[in-house]
């Protein structure tokens, strides 16, 4: 425990709140037009994970929603596909096999999503199956009854060991695929649990320090989901581990994201913050179930002037 406590030292761990949200406002306000608007929202669509994480989930839904993933606008080939589609695991066959050779990633929720509350050992062997089932991603969600208590080294070591499985079990998954599959490792904060903008400073560099891809807000379970000010305070906390570290580590904002217009203010937060080099889907996402529409209907009112009718767009 003392090199972690150690380490988190060396970091300033308290936020200013009043501060983050006035920015966050701030960066939100500012108006994109023309030409920069609608390379805004396809960057927007090339970012998105597409999800749907329902109990009514089915194979025919998971499949209408790969197709919308890859063509998000049939016909229409200036529109990219989305990052990725995130599903429940038993889900991740169907998934894998509608977005086979599109370039579409599948990323899978695990580790007891969306409350946490399992045994480790419970968590691995929930990894194991979706990479072992394909997965490209896994979206695990912290202990955050273990985080409040203090036991942060918990956390840490959790997620570090859920970092190695996902290393290993891509190991695995290559070899028997004769492939080089490589599985990225989002931590998902719930900070919606957290209670204070300084519990997700500190968590967020929990996560990364344990070797999280990404660091991401929510589960989409728990309200608030993804804010601005919230945002903020994890990609500031993101540039100063870089700068401390050199090591890059992913954002995804989820949960909330509805509009094609606050898509955009998540789009300037990053560019403000960390730079154009993480404006790529390599580093920045945004979790989202129905957001796409809208910013369909915003790319087409930039192009034509008039907006199409909601019945112009599929609902998956």
């Amino acid at each position: 425990m003392s090199n972690l406590k150690q380490y988190l030292s060396s970091f300033n761990l308290s936020v200013d709140e009043i501060g983050a949200k006035e920015r966050a406002a701030s960066l939100a306000g500012r108006s994109i037009k023309t030409e920069s608007k609608l390379w805004a929202l396809k960057t927007a669509i090339s970012m998105l994970d597409l999800t749907t994480l329902e109990g009514k989930d089915s194979e025919g839904k998971v499949y209408a929603m790969c197709q919308k993933a890859i063509h998000p606008k049939p016909g229409d080939q200036t529109i990219p596909h989305v990052a990725a589609v995130c599903v429940y695991p038993n889900m991740i066959k169907f998934a894998k096999e509608a977005v086979r050779k599109s370039g579409v990633k599948v990323a899978s929720v695990a580790t007891a999503f969306p409350s946490g509350q399992y045994p480790l050992k419970l968590k691995i062997e929930d990894v194991q199956r979706c990479i072992k089932d394909g997965a490209d991603e896994i979206d695990m969600v912290i202990s955050r009854g273990e985080f409040l208590s203090g036991d942060y080294e918990f956390v840490y070591n959790e997620i570090k060991q859920i970092k190695e499985t996902c290393t290993e079990s891509a190991r695995i998954y290559s070899d028997k695929n004769k492939t080089n599959h490589e599985v990225h490792l989002k931590v998902i904060l719930e900070t919606g649990e957290l209670e204070t903008y300084d519990n997700v400073r500190k968590a967020s560099i929990i996560g990364m320090m344990a070797g999280g891809d990404f660091i991401k807000t929510s589960t989409g379970k728990v309200q608030p989901a993804a804010t601005l000010p919230v945002t903020l305070v994890m990609l500031e906390a993101i540039r100063d581990y870089y700068n401390e570290t050199g090591i890059k580590t992913g954002m995804k904002p989820a949960g909330g994201i509805k509009t094609a217009k606050v898509a955009i203010a998540y789009l300037v937060l990053m560019k403000e913050t960390l730079g154009d080099e993480w404006l790529t889907p390599d580093l920045y996402r945004l979790g989202a179930s129905s957001v796409l529409n809208d910013i369909l209907m915003q790319i087409d009112k930039q192009k034509t002037g008039y907006y199409q009718g909601a019945d112009y767009y599929s609902l998956d």
